[in-house]
């Protein structure tokens, strides 16, 4: 809604608020009755101050996607989503996906040692034996993390689980459960339990762009990216949803993420695929440096393509799924980073010439993470004083005489002094774009890293101040 456009519609509702309060009130002074003169004029009061609120607007980041893509269907895959009332009323905020007898799951999970009840038991699930054979289950639920509840938070898990394996007709060790959001809170899993069966009857295999929806907390928008190879006697398609938005630091970063596809592939080797893709995608990607007690990544892989199996890693179709594999993975990961809490700006930080690997990476966090820099970043002030700053508080070896920091194409600094050629207005003028580049060289050695962040606003206090109300 433009502003405009909210100014008028607001100037509407304090006008009949207005004229509310004044009907109330002058039924209250023909009343004779002192008690109801009082409680007319509570509501005449309550009315109008309900009518000096801003309205609240849905605001959508605007680093957003230009829509939501079309994701392939995946044969094996189902979905169905449900207002369950888990904190708030009248939303979308379970999403339970049936997968086909079969399927093989991998997954990755936050290093938080304040892991949710749902982080612990799908890890100590996939830490056991695969009976791939008799389906599986994913429940997800938004609005409340089951996290820091004692052993409260596995009785809600083992509810849930238990239902959707009773509802499904699978073992609850093949049932897989999520929940985002409000810390320190019991989940209400009766409320979840109530739905199941419900979600049950409603299976859709193209229920994806619902399922996105349903497992948001502050995202502006559904996330979601897909791809295709060529294998051996067909195709094979990966799709996936992601949510997050605060809380994203590496270790996995904050969110939930849920990627599908039709591959015949044993689960070991999807494990191992995932796990070489986590360092250059969700965990090369921050918001604001916390990490997140719910951090969950799955992947299913249901083998129903009618591609031959991937069994030898080093051949050139299991190369081309695990490029495809990590391409989905970073788009998932870049448009959490574009959802970032009132982000105006999407960064990739590139860091090269560091001495050890290490070293690069925590250049590159130290930059992306800096409230300074993120700052300078959303006032679009080319302060590279700040990178400056950010790499020596790093920790990583660095010499100030070696040192060069660019924007975009610009040198900004080399040799340890401003370089000659430095233009500020040029700077300047490339701050105000949406997406920024902001490169270090250590000139110390051949490491590099590359990560991706974005601005720090207003915005993100506003959000975070009244995240629970």
């Amino acid at each position: 809604m433009a502003k405009n456009d909210t100014s008028k519609a607001m100037k509407k509702v304090r006008k009949a608020a207005r004229k509310f309060a004044e009907e109330v009130l002058s039924h209250a002074e023909l009343s004779s009755a002192g008690a109801e003169k009082k409680k007319a004029r509570r509501k005449a009061e309550a009315a109008a101050a309900t009518a000096a609120k801003p309205a609240k607007v849905k605001i959508v980041s605007p680093l957003a996607p230009a829509s939501f893509p079309q994701l392939p269907v995946i044969a094996g895959v189902e979905f169905a989503s449900a207002a369950a009332g888990v904190r708030y009323q009248g939303r979308t905020d379970v999403t339970m996906v049936r997968l086909a007898p079969g399927t093989t799951i991998a997954g990755a999970f936050t290093k938080s040692s304040t892991r949710a009840a749902s982080v612990l038991d799908c890890q100590a699930k996939l830490a056991g034996r695969q009976d791939s054979a008799a389906g599986a289950a994913i429940l997800v639920n938004s609005g409340n993390a089951n996290a820091f509840t004692g052993a409260e938070g596995q009785r809600g898990v083992d509810a849930v689980a238990g239902a959707v394996a009773k509802a499904l007709d699978i073992p609850a060790a093949r049932v897989f459960t999520s929940s985002t959001g409000v810390i320190g809170e019991p989940l209400p899993a009766q409320k979840i339990v109530d739905v199941v069966d419900g979600l049950r009857d409603a299976m859709d295999a193209g229920g994806i762009r619902d399922a996105a929806e349903a497992i948001m907390t502050t995202d502006t928008f559904p996330k979601g990216a897909w791809a295709e190879i060529a294998g051996e006697g067909g195709p094979i398609r990966i799709a996936g949803i992601a949510k997050g938005s605060g809380m994203i630091a590496p270790d996995m970063a904050t969110m939930l993420v849920y990627i599908f596809t039709d591959a015949k592939i044993a689960a070991p080797a999807l494990q191992k695929l995932v796990s070489r893709q986590l360092d250059r995608t969700f965990n090369a990607i921050t918001v604001d440096s916390d990490t997140s007690t719910s951090d969950a990544l799955i992947v299913a892989a249901t083998g129903k393509t009618t591609a031959a199996p991937i069994t030898d890693m080093r051949s050139k179709v299991s190369r081309e799924f695990a490029a495809a594999l990590g391409a989905v993975m970073l788009d998932l990961a870049q448009q959490v980073v574009r959802d970032g809490e009132g982000a105006t700006k999407f960064v990739e930080v590139q860091v090269t010439g560091a001495a050890t690997p290490a070293d690069a990476h925590k250049v590159a966090m130290a930059i992306a993470n800096s409230p300074l820099v993120k700052t300078a970043i959303a006032g679009e002030d080319a302060n590279w004083g700040r990178v400056v700053m950010a790499v020596g508080k790093s920790g990583a070896h660095a010499d100030r005489d070696r040192l060069t920091i660019r924007f975009g194409d610009m040198i900004l600094a080399r040799d340890g002094w401003r370089d000659p050629g430095y233009d500020e207005a040029a700077a300047s003028a490339y701050m105000k774009g949406d997406n920024l580049v902001l490169g270090v060289d250590l000139g110390l050695g051949k490491a590099k890293r590359t990560v991706w962040t974005c601005d720090l606003t207003h915005r993100y206090i506003d959000i975070n101040a009244d995240y629970r109300s």
